[in-house]
């Protein structure tokens, strides 16, 4: 276990070091992620891998990493009351593009999965 979470702060640690590096202007972690994901899917660990555990332990205590965000919008509550309406643009731009994105990937994978001739698990047909 205490390999997978070496694994995951690595990729971390490396994706911050490039954006820094390179100045690029994307998060560290999010890179880090991107990272993370192609080692696993070259290295295609198992069930009972640490980096999954540890992953899974983290999904476990996902609530845990809300706490900074809600302490900073109180912090913050002022300053977002007089900015309303670009907060508010952008929260709905944002849940748009997101709906929209989620709407054009299950139409495409629908469309695979029709075309395959494969049914979904419990279908009659």
């Amino acid at each position: 276990m205490i390999n997978g979470a070496l694994w995951v702060l690595g990729c971390q640690l490396v994706g911050e070091v490039v954006v820094r590096w390179l100045g690029l202007p994307v998060p560290g972690p999010v890179l880090g992620m991107v990272l993370l994901f192609g080692v696993l899917s070259v290295r295609r660990p198992g069930p009972q891998s640490g980096t999954l555990r540890v992953a899974d332990g983290l999904l476990r205590h996902l609530q845990l990493l809300f706490v900074p965000v809600t302490v900073g919008i109180m912090v913050h509550a002022g300053t977002i009351r007089q900015e309303w309406l670009p907060v508010t643009g952008g929260l709905v731009l944002s849940w748009t593009a997101g709906l929209a994105t989620v709407a054009g990937l299950a139409t495409l994978l629908v469309r695979r999965r029709g075309t395959s001739g494969e049914t979904a698990p419990g279908d009659a047909s």
